[in-house]
């Protein structure tokens, strides 16, 4: 008897071969992950002011966790470099808005190769167990790394910023911005993550899925359990603080060309706001804020404008810290925040210590004028050294100019240094109508849940605003109108969590990225060695 040999799996004799993958579906093999990237950067961007979308951010990261998923180095940069193309050209087209698209372009790409290069970073650790929270880290070192090179860096468009009415924000008192963004990366990448899973059949059951579900979950807790960090009370009294908006004769950089006028205007303003508190109709403030470049006529060196300015602050009866284009001792510009006294004049000084690249100061001035003249446009302004904290009757208050509330030491120094209330006057005439002016209000809404302060934003030509210290914004004003703004704010001390341990969460996240590589590049060196 003839034995007959019974196959154990007939599913393998008979399910179909696959066929060979025509151009159709090789094209979109391609196609999909790449709209999948550029989607992520758009959502992102989405995500950020004057739209109160943040919400989006977390579901930015999930596609890119999506594609990002045991891809090869090379097409981690590609799909990095799309979804920073999809992120940075929207966000920064205020850059261009009177020097034209070649600057906006240039900066935009610039941008999208830091995030090109976190995306081969990402699709390296992308095979560790626990991925998403190597991913994060990576993350981290790449906002790390572009806020500090080249020029200065520029962290212009950090996750955190997005985040001034989100759900993760109280995490910005426990481990500043770091903490704040590397909470909205791992939400995302997690998410992301379970998607993956589910799409590919995996069970629930699963233990990977459980634990990306997980990681998706608790940075969403942390940020409820960080909530009693974020205090408004005023441990020091309060303080009667006026934000003066001059508003400017014209928008764009020409703005410049009608200096006297834009101090007039602003002269005039704190005038109009002195009537109103001698007839009653407003509060005697205790000291008052005006904006950036309200006084672009040195008034150490032109007795007019000496006298204008004086005569204002008699006016209204209260020190002012005056924003003032001058040239410093050894003959040099500065871009410098003055107090000045009723009585005595002229006194303390802050100068701006973190100065614009490309628009205080041009870097390689010879080189890029190669591409365009508006270099000549530039500034030559030179830095600030020191902290410094205004005693405006009684209240210390912290100068952060404009560019500088991007950047977490200088905000930081401010605080240290005894700030109470934090000034961040800014000039955002150059940029018209456009978004930047809402993208910087919310980088000071996060800086005041950070440090736990009341932040004061005096603006040439608006948004000026009064923000709480939970980020809230009590009063605010137009654009392109002259108002002015009378708060009573808390007198606030204490450091937060964030102000005490400074940098340091930002370098345990890097390093946990920068720990993931090692590790991949470890085994792929063990694997070749083999």
């Amino acid at each position: 008897m003839t034995a007959t040999t019974v196959p154990t799996d007939v599913s393998e004799q008979t399910a179909p071969r696959p066929g060979p993958e025509t151009r159709a579906e090789r094209l979109g093999r391609r196609l999909l992950p790449a709209g999948a990237a550029v989607l992520s950067g758009v959502l992102l961007y989405l995500s950020f002011a004057p739209r109160e979308l943040w919400w989006l951010a977390p579901f930015a990261f999930a596609p890119l966790a999506f594609v990002l998923h045991g891809r090869r180095p090379r097409s981690g940069f590609g799909l990095g470099m799309l979804m920073g193309l999809g992120y940075f050209l929207p966000l920064l087209s205020f850059t261009g808005v009177d020097v034209g698209p070649v600057p906006w372009i240039a900066l935009a790409v610039a941008e999208a190769a830091f995030l090109g290069l976190t995306g081969l970073g990402i699709a390296l650790v992308s095979r560790l167990p626990v991925w998403p929270l190597w991913a994060g880290g990576v993350w981290i070192v790449g906002e790390a790394a572009r806020a500090r090179f080249p020029f200065g860096g520029f962290p212009w468009g950090k996750v955190a910023f997005s985040q001034p009415d989100g759900l993760f924000l109280p995490l910005a008192a426990l481990g500043g911005t770091p903490l704040l963004g590397f909470a909205v990366v791992l939400c995302g990448f997690g998410t992301g993550d379970v998607v993956r899973r589910l799409v590919a059949d995996r069970r629930t059951r699963d233990r990977a899925l459980v634990t990306s579900a997980a990681l998706a979950l608790v940075p969403v807790v942390a940020g409820a359990a960080a909530t009693p960090l974020v205090s408004t009370g005023a441990e020091h009294g309060t303080a009667t603080v006026a934000v003066i908006q001059g508003n400017v004769p014209r928008m764009g950089l020409d703005f410049n060309a009608q200096r006297r006028a834009v101090l007039d205007h602003h002269v005039r303003e704190t005038l109009r706001l002195a009537a109103d508190v001698k007839a009653g109709r407003a509060k005697q403030p205790d000291l008052v804020l005006w904006p950036e470049n309200s006084s672009d006529i040195d008034p150490y060196r032109n007795d007019d404008a000496r006298a204008v300015i004086d005569k204002a602050v008699k006016a209204i009866g209260a020190p002012v810290s005056v924003g003032a284009v001058v040239t410093a001792e050894d003959g040099k510009p500065r871009n410098r925040q003055i107090l000045w006294d009723p009585r005595t004049g002229p006194g303390a000084v802050y100068d701006k210590r973190h100065l614009q690249p490309f628009g205080e100061y041009m870097p390689y001035r010879g080189f890029f004028r190669l591409f365009s003249s508006d270099v000549d446009r530039a500034g030559a302004f030179e830095p600030g050294a020191e902290p410094a904290v205004f005693d405006m009757a009684g209240t210390g208050v912290g100068p952060v100019t404009c560019y500088e509330a991007a950047f977490d030491d200088v905000v930081r120094d401010q605080v240290r240094a005894g700030a109470e209330i934090l000034s961040v006057p800014s000039n955002n005439a150059t940029f018209e109508r456009s978004q930047m002016t809402y993208q910087q209000l919310a980088m000071d809404r996060v800086r005041a849940v950070e440090h736990g302060r009341a932040v004061m934003v005096p603006v040439t030509s608006g948004v000026s605003a009064v923000i709480r210290p939970d980020g809230t914004i009590a009063q605010r004003t137009g654009m392109f109108t002259a108002e002015s703004l009378v708060a009573e704010v808390p007198r606030r001390s204490s450091l937060t969590p964030a102000t005490r341990v400074g940098a340091w969460p930002e370098l345990v996240l890097a390093l946990m990225g920068a720990a993931g590589l090692a590790r991949v590049i470890a085994r792929r060196r063990a694997g070749t060695a083999g």
